[in-house]
């Protein structure tokens, strides 16, 4: 917490005051007495590398509990509701967090439901609150470092219908807490610079392509898009003409089921909708909607512009969010993908497999009791992994380090850390204590090498014709698991752009890439302009054979992706560019090497049935002469 208060919260004041030391040191003591066993280890001041060196060898303390002590008039507890009233005068809040661990038989209970009654009353009476956590890692979770101040996204009205508003605001609920931004640092300053920010600034240089050593100033620069073939400039004022400029609102579209709306549907950040903090009447309005909906186990469908002049429009659901404190109901909200977002990947059910292939029932109770060993929130203990008590062990880790590098340049990187080491790897001693249940699900699932896959199956697809069983015979319907294979193998080098020299295989080797959504939709796009090009440039039908290899890998990767849109778009562009430009025994060709369309039976998402697919390869065929 100490180290990261360094980076989030340089000018912020911490003391650090031990209970249940051996010794006591602290003013009260002289001043007044008591106060027994309690040192004060730091004063308060601003955070700095001295606190961080004095918690390291902070001591442990003696005792299993520490009672408070009782006032010399009155009770405990009017003690702390005087103290109570004079923080709230103040403005002040506290966060208690207990930290118990597993007790011995030997502790103290009744001291210890005394002081956990005594900081409700603090969390009842004031803008405090008292967390209690049992392990090391939501300890590490709890000691908050960076209080991030709400800030409204969107305050307005949510539109039900013209004639009726509710006013509302909008705060993120979560929101992905960022790798420190990193900054390059120049050495080139000299040492004895005290004043050296050892900066980099970048600056580039556009040149002419054809005299390089003519630089070309941002007026005559323009953007330029990809159209098929083609590179389209559009000028600033023209894309700023055809830019969407919805107005800022938020619009209700419609309510659906709960069951309509899938988890997996949610992206993005999580924002919370609030009725206007004291509008009586938005408040009674939003809450009236919210147990509609819960009632009715309905979630409503919203379209959101959060900005006056912002470029793009969300879609979302809005789904209830009833309190049972004396804090109004609200909406959390969550951002739905819009068709061209989803990826649809489509896997056989077991059902459609054999019986030889379906787990037995031996294996089945063995794969239950696995599920049931690995639970984090067994009954009787608490939930391991809370995500508001587990915090990012890549970010703890990094700040450790800068912490330490700041104090010792050349220090190496430490081992990490056990609390961490609970977070990113697995329970040693469940593991240990359920050592049966795991070596009783590997030996009824015993894993065996596959010779077949030790085939070069890249060199299969490249040979094989749109997913025939034999070169020249059938529709290209005849699909099996073989192009699946050759794409799903992972090039160890990562392909970002197809070349000239093996384009096939940087074709494979982009669309197996998983690390971005946006390599398949790359890979496609490239592949279509090497086809488009090879058959436009063609002399005589030179690189017409090439031109066919490339397109029954393009058609074979389209059906594992689940992309035959794309590809049957492309076909029926690509044959109808041949007909018109006098280039028809192209199509002759892909009749005889039985590329057609893909059919609903290759992929789910095609509207193309067989018939279809075999007329367009009739078509495609060359028309027969009859003789006089």
């Amino acid at each position: 917490m100490a180290r990261n208060k360094l980076i989030y919260g340089k000018y912020d004041e911490v003391g650090v005051v031990l209970f249940g030391t051996e010794e006591t040191n602290n003013e009260l003591t002289n001043e007044v007495g008591g106060y027994e066993h309690v040192a004060v280890l730091q004063h308060i001041k601003v955070v700095d590398a001295d606190l961080i060196k004095a918690l390291e060898k902070l001591p442990r303390g003696t005792a299993n509990v520490y009672p408070i002590k009782d006032p010399y008039d009155g009770t405990k507890e009017d003690q702390v509701n005087t103290i109570a009233a004079q923080m709230t005068a103040h403005g002040m809040k506290m966060e208690g967090i207990v930290f118990r661990g597993k007790q011995n038989d030997n502790a103290n209970k009744t001291v210890m439901e005394e002081n956990d009654h005594l900081l409700n009353v603090f969390s009842e009476r004031t803008a405090s609150k008292t967390v209690h956590v049992e392990s090391s890692t939501s300890l590490l979770g709890a000691l908050r470092t960076r209080n991030i101040s709400p800030v409204t996204i969107y305050r307005g009205d949510f539109e039900l219908s013209p004639k009726m508003k509710i006013k509302v605001w909008v705060y993120k609920k979560t929101s992905e807490e960022k790798f420190p931004t990193l900054k390059k640092y120049s050495d080139k300053a000299p040492s004895t610079d005290r004043f050296a920010t050892h900066e980099i600034k970048v600056d580039y240089e556009y040149k002419s392509v054809e005299d390089p050593g003519k630089v070309v100033p941002p007026e005559q620069r323009i953007k330029g898009f990809r159209y098929g073939p083609q590179v389209v400039p559009i000028s600033s004022a023209e894309l700023e003409t055809v830019k969407f400029k919805p107005e800022k609102s938020v619009k209700l579209l419609g309510f659906t089921d709960a069951a309509n709306i899938m988890r997996h549907y949610y992206m993005k950040d999580v924002n919370i909708f609030i009725a206007e903090p004291g509008n009586t009447k938005a408040i009674l309005a939003v809450s009236a909607l919210a147990r509609a909906m819960k009632e009715m186990n309905k979630v409503a469908i919203v379209r959101c512009v959060w900005r006056q002049g912002q470029g793009n429009v969300v879609v979302g659901v809005l789904t209830p969010n009833l309190s049972d404190k004396a804090i109004p109901d609200s909406f959390y909200f969550n951002i739905l993908p819009f068709a061209e977002d989803v990826r649809e990947f489509q896997f056989p059910s077991f059902s459609n497999f054999p019986s030889s292939f379906q787990p037995n029932e031996q294996q089945q109770e063995a794969a239950d009791n696995l599920v049931k060993m690995l639970d984090l929130a067994p009954t009787g203990e608490e939930e391991a992994l809370q995500p508001d008590f587990t915090p990012n062990p890549v970010l703890e880790r990094f700040y450790h380090h800068l912490e330490l590098k700041s104090r010792h340049p050349n220090a190496a990187l430490p081992p990490l850390d056990d609390t961490l080491k609970k977070i990113t790897e697995p329970d040693p001693e469940l593991i240990s204590r359920n050592k049966s249940v795991i070596d009783e699900f590997r030996r009824l699932f015993e894993l065996k090498e596959n010779p077949k896959l030790k085939k070069s199956n890249r060199r299969l697809l490249r040979d094989r014709p749109s997913g025939s069983s034999k070169e020249g015979q059938g529709l290209g319907n005849d699909y099996d698991g073989e192009a699946v294979t050759a794409l799903v193998s992972t090039s160890t080098v990562k392909v970002e752009n197809i070349g000239d020299l093996t384009p096939v295989q940087d074709f494979e080797a982009m669309m197996s890439r998983r690390d971005s959504p946006e390599w398949i939709s790359k890979a496609i796009d490239e592949m279509k302009r090497k086809i488009f090009n090879l058959v436009e440039d063609s002399c005589d039908g030179d690189t017409y054979q090439k031109a066919l290899e490339y397109l029954a890998a393009l058609r074979n990767g389209c059906i594992l992706e689940q992309e035959p849109k794309q590809f049957n778009d492309f076909l029926r562009q690509l044959c109808k560019f041949c007909q018109e430009n006098n280039l028809r025994s192209f199509c002759e060709s892909l009749a005889s090497k039985g590329i057609t369309l893909i059919t609903k039976n290759e992929a789910q998402d095609s509207e193309i049935t067989e018939d279809e697919a075999r007329s367009f390869v009739v078509k495609s065929e060359p028309k027969s002469e009859q003789g006089l």
